[in-house]
């Protein structure tokens, strides 16, 4: 009797023990933010795209929940190293990160022993943006008008020019190996640790090509520094009217826009979640930062972590495949 008795209070104080806990956990969530500051991990250098939508999305973002919402870069390894960061972080609500095609799609794709799983490793919660992908070139190192020319010049002179990316195994990266097939012609891939630093040399003329996302690029095509030549886009877009899509130049198959949501680290509480998506949504609603998205090329989207988890398991296969297909391993 009494080792029974034992048995049951032992049993009764664990249950107590869990109860505290879960009812700790959903204090929490409960309280959260409570004024205390959400660090924004952005796995790309400062000025490209994706710092770009993490700037322009905190600050509304701060509004909506209350408190303040810090953007931190941390770039390397084309995207991994600062989500890696988000991945090993408390699942607490404080750390969460940008995702984006080449965090969640085209690293895990390319890497044989990836630092994490995308589909394992994170909470989705919201996407954010679809944005445009272009092409585009140094007019005084390439002084060609359009695709074709492009083309004919490239295959005239086989390894002579380079392409800048965000890194290695990242979506720029992969896009223009993509391109390289399709074309029959070979560039020299010269990777940055963001694609910030690969436009400022893509401008300055140290590399000649650039395959970026529209809105980092898209003041120094208007200024002249940097010609477009297609973007990757369901159709032509507002600010650049006369520049054709991938399609429309015969490449249908490199015609694929980037996207960037928002992830924190696996088992992030649903409540968390939900306050954070409904933040977002709200803040992409707001006509200012639709007009800001839009004025830089790219399009407010919004909806559920749901839907975002099956867009980003979507991207992840089509670049295994891709992968697969052109035989890119890294070491």
């Amino acid at each position: 009797m009494r080792f029974e008795s034992r048995s049951v209070f032992l049993i009764a104080q664990s249950l107590i023990a869990w109860c505290c806990f879960v009812f700790s956990v959903g204090v929490q969530a409960q309280a959260w933010p409570a004024g205390k500051p959400i660090r924004l991990i952005v796995p790309f250098a400062p000025g490209g795209t994706t710092d770009i939508v993490a700037r322009i999305i905190s600050e509304r973002f701060s509004r909506e929940l209350a408190t303040a919402v810090v953007v931190e870069n941390r770039a390397g390894g084309g995207g991994s190293i600062g989500a890696e960061m988000v991945a090993k972080a408390a699942p607490d609500g404080y750390v969460i990160g940008v995702a984006t095609v080449s965090t969640m799609a085209t690293i895990p794709a390319v890497t044989p022993k990836p630092p994490y799983d995308p589909a394992r490793d994170f909470t989705p919660i919201i996407n954010l943006v679809n944005v445009p992908n272009v092409m585009t070139v140094n007019p005084k190192n390439m002084p060609v008008k359009d695709m074709k020319a492009f083309i004919a010049l490239l295959k005239k002179n086989p390894g002579k020019y380079s392409f800048a990316s965000s890194g290695t195994g990242g979506i720029s990266h992969l896009d223009g190996e993509l391109f390289k097939v399709l074309t029959k012609t070979f560039i020299v891939h010269i990777p940055y640790r963001g694609s910030g630093p690969a436009l400022n040399d893509a401008i300055g003329g140290q590399v000649d090509i650039q395959m970026d996302n529209l809105p980092s690029s898209l003041p120094y095509i208007k200024s002249g520094k940097l010609h477009a030549l297609a973007v990757m886009s369901d159709g032509r877009v507002e600010s650049l009217p006369d520049v054709p899509t991938f399609a429309e130049v015969g490449l249908k198959e490199a015609n694929n826009m980037a996207w960037y949501g928002l992830v924190g680290p696996a088992g992030l509480p649903a409540e968390i979640v939900q306050k954070i998506n409904l933040a977002a949504n709200a803040a992409l609603k707001d006509p200012t930062v639709v007009k800001r998205f839009t004025e830089g090329g790219s399009f407010a989207d919004g909806g559920t972590p749901q839907a975002f988890a099956q867009k980003a398991a979507r991207e992840l296969a089509l670049r295994r495949d891709i992968v697969v297909k052109q035989k890119i391993v890294l070491d």
